[in-house]
């Protein structure tokens, strides 16, 4: 009776560290180049990026927020609306657009973890951008849970572009909520940190700039570039990644994605993985016949997801 109810116990405790992921570390903040929680601790957010919500909107709802944070062990999901991409994007669609990504949000605060309201687009959309954000910054910027990224990979932009486009949208989200996190972009799909680091924005604090890599195509040279950014004060933060080729196809290359965990372990940055879709394509987390409404076995889910799922895991049971 005694090893029963210490199972049960054991099992209550960590139901209740589940629930209360951002109650117990709250409003997060750059030191340094280091996020840290509420009491000034290190903390690194590891979770799973959902695919362009105007393509895999059917995930887009409270139950697969609730797998991904209870079955998945996720500390962070990152909710990627598409601006620019089909008439169901941002641009053609607002509304619907909003709906799907505030589905998101609002199970995220609900299943109390972090989230990234990320503005996922490759182009330069200035006016829709300020507008987006100055709504989500009034709605949700009373939410520790709340991140924001505003850029999702450039690609032909100037980092010059790129930062006088950041700029004006960081304006508007600090007159409304002078604290989150913000997240900025570099050119070249996130690798040209190097730039940023060179010419950070000046005059705001809490923002971090984000890199991304694809294991199967970006080699150690990526790390280095990253490791030397950091050097010269710039907080990273990796919100989008995962084991194959740049591509989001092609063949798992586990050694070289090993890599680059062990790289982020080390160095204490957060990561997000991509993506929660089921298109039949190496990145994708789910086959075609999985369940959009979450609760999927291991025999619905492709061999990245499950990856994904045994790193998160391991990697977030520290915070369990």
């Amino acid at each position: 009776m005694k090893n029963k109810i210490t199972v049960i116990l054991l099992i209550a405790c960590f139901t209740i560290s589940q629930a209360q992921f951002v109650k117990n570390h709250g409003q997060l903040r750059v030191q340094g180049t280091q996020l840290v929680d509420k009491n000034g601790d290190a903390i690194v957010l590891r979770g799973l990026s959902f695919g362009w919500h105007n393509w895999w909107g059917k995930f887009y709802n409270k139950e697969v927020v609730k797998t991904l944070h209870n079955n998945w062990n996720a500390t962070i999901l990152r909710a990627a609306m598409g601006v620019d991409a089909n008439e169901n994007c941002y641009i053609q669609n607002p509304k619907d657009s909003k709906e799907k990504i505030e589905t998101v949000i609002n199970a995220a605060i609900e299943e109390d973890i972090y989230v990234i309201i990320d503005f996922h687009s490759h182009n330069i959309h200035l006016k829709e951008a300020k507008v987006f954000f100055d709504e989500m910054s009034k709605k949700y910027g009373k939410f520790p849970n709340i991140i924001y990224e505003v850029f999702n990979e450039p690609n032909q932009q100037t980092w010059e572009d790129v930062k006088t486009y950041s700029e004006e949208v960081i304006k508007v989200i600090r007159a409304n909520n002078s604290n989150n996190i913000i997240l900025v972009g570099s050119p070249h799909w996130d690798q040209d940190i190097n730039l940023a680091a060179a010419n950070p924005i000046k005059g705001y604090k809490n923002l971090m700039y984000t890199m991304h890599f694809y294991a199967g195509t970006h080699g150690k040279w990526l790390r280095e570039r990253t490791d030397e950014a950091i050097k010269r004060g710039l907080p990273i933060f990796v919100s989008e990644s995962a084991g194959m080729e740049a591509t989001g196809d092609g063949p798992l290359n586990l050694i070289a994605w090993q890599e680059y965990i062990d790289w982020m372990e080390k160095n204490k940055i957060s990561w997000i993985t991509w993506s929660v879709s089921s298109k039949v394509e190496t990145c994708s987390f789910l086959k075609e016949m999985a369940d959009s409404k979450g609760n999927w076995k291991d025999s619905d889910i492709q061999e990245s997801g499950l990856i994904v799922k045994d790193y998160l895991r391991k990697y977030n049971a520290e915070y369990k």
